[in-house]
């Protein structure tokens, strides 16, 4: 099924292709002696890099190709004159391989008089040369489709300055938004510190000094009471802001035990799926758990969620974390927390995915690379 699929596709490709090389063996007679002019040399460019992109996407999406989006250089020119070529090469075999099954259906229906005047052995010889036109034809298809994707890896893909160039704006990129997410873990922290933390602890001196002035021991002792019980909470709140900052349970027993400890200090239902056979390294175990933390959260606080569903599971080479809550949907990737974790992805060479349409419910995604 596989094989008929990709063969169809290959049709269908190579089809195109040959519409595609019409249209640009046009072009390139059009354009070629605007070339020459540095006036029109742009528009005429332009045009080329239109074409070639186009050419681009019909390799990858029927030819089997894995070709980037390369450079807007001069090679667009060359590529689209040189592709007219190809294309017609592969519109005139579809145009052989076409005409011999009309030829063969019209041998084979004819009337009874065509038929009367065969021999007994034309069936045979007309099939063995069936066989033999559909191997050729089969291999000539293959070979353009892969001469097509040659083509267009010399014609399209980015150079390999072109990519080192990329991926060190990409590293620029990433490690903005890294100290970025940073700072702004920080302040919220400061203000998890500042807004818990630090009140209670200021409840608790009250609690305090008020026992010390009071003569009467019972009310005291009352009193006192209350600032153990406040005491309690204080260390409560430290926690979970330390846990925010890094869970010790990453390093004790990775990531499966931390995201277990996270479903169990939860107040709505948390349904775990953890199949990751190989440990992943510890940056992408930290970002694999704040993703899941965060998502949680924000499930809790804003989503009105009664059940989220936590999935973890490990996939080529890569990590695929997916988080879905029943709640009320409407996140937004720009907000605080989610753009931070978007940006910590990124800084892994990850993809971050949010699937929040209003009224529920909402998918959270992330891939992260083990390596």
């Amino acid at each position: 099924m596989e094989v008929a699929r990709a063969a169809v596709h290959g049709m269908v490709g190579l089809a195109l292709g040959t519409v595609m090389a019409v249209l640009e063996l046009a072009w390139v007679a059009l354009t070629a002696p605007l070339l020459a002019v540095p006036s029109t040399r742009t528009w005429a460019t332009r045009g080329s890099r239109r074409l070639a992109e186009a050419d681009r996407l019909r390799v990858n999406r029927f030819l089997g190709g894995s070709i980037p989006v390369g450079p807007a250089g001069a090679r667009a020119s060359a590529y689209v004159a040189m592709r007219a070529l190809i294309g017609g090469l592969g519109g005139g075999a579809l145009v052989l391989v076409g005409t011999w099954v009309a030829l063969s259906w019209r041998a084979l229906s004819g009337g009874a008089d065509e038929r009367a005047g065969t021999s007994w052995y034309d069936p045979i010889t007309w099939t063995a040369f069936a066989v033999l036109v559909l191997f050729l034809a089969a291999q000539g298809l293959i070979g353009l489709a892969a001469l097509e994707r040659r083509l267009a890896a010399w014609g399209l893909a980015p150079s390999d300055n072109e990519v080192l160039r990329r991926r060190v704006e990409q590293l620029h990129r990433t490690r903005a938004e890294v100290l970025e997410a940073v700072d702004d873990e920080r302040r919220r922290i400061e203000r998890d510190l500042h807004d818990g933390v630090q009140q209670r602890l200021v409840a608790l001196g009250m609690l305090l000094g008020r026992a010390r002035r009071l003569d009467d021991p019972d009310s005291a002792a009352s009193l006192l009471r209350q600032a153990q019980e406040e005491s309690g909470h204080v260390l409560e709140e430290l926690r979970e802001v330390a846990w925010r900052i890094y869970p010790v349970a990453l390093d004790d027993g990775g990531l499966s035990t931390a995201l277990e400890s996270l479903v169990e200090g939860s107040s709505v239902p948390i349904t775990l799926s953890y199949d990751v056979p190989v440990r992943p390294q510890q940056a992408q175990e930290t970002v694999a758990y704040f993703v899941v933390s965060e998502a949680v959260t924000n499930a809790l606080k804003h989503s009105r969620a009664r059940r989220v569903e936590v999935q973890v599971r490990q996939v080529d080479g890569a990590v695929l974390v997916r988080v879905t809550d029943d709640g009320i949907g409407g996140a937004r990737q720009d907000g605080r927390g989610l753009s931070g974790l978007a940006r910590r992805v990124a800084a892994c060479d990850g993809r971050f995915e949010l699937d929040s349409p209003a009224g529920g419910p909402t998918t959270l995604r992330a891939e992260l690379p083990c390596a």
